[in-house]
């Protein structure tokens, strides 16, 4: 008897310690579609000797170091600064009044009680609303990238990322988007703000991570599920 009575109360308290070493369980973070591996070279052929230029040997009088090729290597400087802000006001007034005389019968207006049985009726109604709304995002840095492709435009789609682990936490850093070559800087560089369809990912994973992140619980009273 103690067993049975024992066991459906144990079984709400299992199914939580369950569903915490789940959450606890640490998430795949390595994507191979975000750290590409350089292209095999290409085949050479045999070296011809008695040339001055032979096929085997990349032998460029003037050399570019601005990526321009897929493999090659491009540092994206990030200088985002959005700042956003909005601000909206409604006052909403409307009354209306409605009055119609008493009929006549017979050359004699009708009455209820004594009283002329006129009709009138009125209305006010008033609304005010009022939000403000403001956001200021900053990322200063800077991330070396890959050329992934080359379009046949000739710009360049690129794709990176960078992991920083320090103490019990990790930094995530991902960009990807699309360089045109005239914007490359002549130190093989491009800002962020020349990339186009840019995608920038800055989070971070660790101990310090979850203490900022709110539990699932917090999540679901905060969410948009909540009725209250």
């Amino acid at each position: 008897m103690i067993t049975r009575s024992f066991l459906p109360r144990c079984l709400p308290l299992l199914g939580l310690l369950l569903l915490t070493g789940c959450m606890s369980m640490p998430s795949r973070h390595d994507d191979a579609a975000w750290a590409p591996t350089p292209p095999p070279p290409p085949p050479t052929a045999a070296p011809t000797d008695g040339a001055i230029y032979q096929a085997g040997q990349n032998m460029e009088l003037f050399t570019d170091p601005r990526a321009h090729r897929v493999g090659d290597i491009l540092t994206v400087a990030l200088v985002e600064n959005m700042q956003a802000s909005k601000k909206a006001t409604t006052d909403t007034s409307k009354k209306d009044v409605t009055s119609l005389g008493a009929p006549t019968l017979l050359g004699h207006a009708l009455t209820f009680n004594g009283s002329p049985a006129s009709i009138g009726t009125s209305g006010d109604r008033t609304f005010a609303g009022s939000g403000d709304s403001s956001q200021s995002n900053q990322l200063t840095g800077e991330i070396t990238v890959t050329v992934a492709q080359r379009l046949s435009n000739g710009n360049l789609v690129i794709r990176g990322e960078k992991w920083v682990t320090i103490n019990q936490g990790r930094e995530l850093i991902r960009v990807s988007g699309i360089v045109r070559p005239q914007d490359i800087q002549p130190d093989n560089s491009v800002p962020s703000t020349r990339v186009a369809d840019a995608r920038i990912t800055y989070t971070g994973r660790g101990a310090l991570a979850d203490a900022n992140t709110q539990g699932w619980l917090s999540r679901f009273f905060s969410s948009k599920w909540m009725p209250f």
